[in-house]
């Protein structure tokens, strides 16, 4: 066990907005699996500091929570309006998380329509059925070829719904090379979305969350219900909303109106909301 002290995070709130599914807390500790390990973390709240229980390096954690993101920065840059001034205010210290582009794709086209326990449990099954034992109750994340050659009816198994089909086709794109994770990462934002809506299952809002989450797309501009019941309620009387249900259009405008770092202004909008809902401005 060692310790980080990061600059401007927030364990609670990074691993418990949304963004990631595989992290359970109990008291004042975290544990997940990240990359084939159990994880447990947890943060001292007078001094900000990260007790860490795991065999990968501080680096790692560097990388994977982002550290190395200048997030007064990015607060400049998105910070428009009341709301999102409100949002990074009260959760100060969340930051993106970046996450296997493979677990990150298996995870988000498992997540439509679901709540977030459903999610969890999804994953869960399908790494006790198609992963390896880490621990007693944690298992790692299958690989491609686990579920590209899983049996269907195992599959079933794991509460997939209609989505057991398309996990598997995923797989197999994967598996063959026809879905390159590394031309992902070196395709412009729109182009990458274009590719992986190709796939069976993915539409605007899973690409966009693909993309932010996996493949450093800072742009995307997830919505989802909690996005778009925001945008009604907050920008409605805007012009750009002529058509308030066009929901591509709604993440046209996320792009336009926070710029660059649209993705980390979403991810605080949609947190604020789930915890909060609609939010007094004055």
């Amino acid at each position: 066990m060692y310790r980080l002290k990061p600059e401007l995070f927030d364990l609670n709130y990074t691993l418990d907005c949304g963004q990631v599914f595989r992290w359970n807390r109990e008291g004042d500790w975290w544990t997940g699996v990240v990359g084939g390990q159990v994880i447990r973390l947890s943060q001292e709240e007078a001094c900000g500091e990260i007790l860490i229980d795991s065999k990968f390096s501080p680096e790692f954690f560097v990388n994977y929570f982002r550290l190395d993101d200048d997030l007064h920065s990015i607060y400049r840059s998105v910070n428009k309006d009341l709301l999102i001034d409100r949002a990074i205010k009260r959760y100060c210290g969340l930051r993106l998380i970046r996450q296997d582009p493979w677990e990150c794709l298996i995870s988000y086209m498992l997540a439509t329509a679901s709540s977030i326990p459903t999610i969890q449990k999804r994953i869960y099954l399908l790494s006790r059925f198609f992963g390896e034992e880490l621990e007693d109750g944690y298992y790692s994340f299958p690989d491609p070829a686990a579920l590209a050659n899983a049996d269907l009816s195992l599959l079933d198994k794991c509460k997939l719904g209609f989505r057991t089909e398309r996990i598997k086709a995923a797989a197999e794109e994967v598996l063959s090379g026809e879905l390159d994770f590394d031309i992902l990462y070196r395709l412009e934002y729109k182009y990458a979305r274009e590719r992986l809506m190709r796939l069976r299952g993915i539409g605007e809002k899973v690409s966009d969350c693909i993309l932010l989450f996996a493949f450093e797309k800072m742009e995307a501009f997830p919505v989802d219900t909690h996005i778009r019941q925001i945008i009604q309620h907050y920008h409605i009387d805007d012009e750009y909303f002529e058509n308030c249900k066009n929901l591509s259009r709604m993440g046209d405008w996320g792009r336009e109106y926070f710029g660059p770092y649209c993705g980390y202004a979403q991810q605080y909008l949609f947190y604020q909301k789930r915890v909060e809902g609609f939010v007094p401005l004055f």
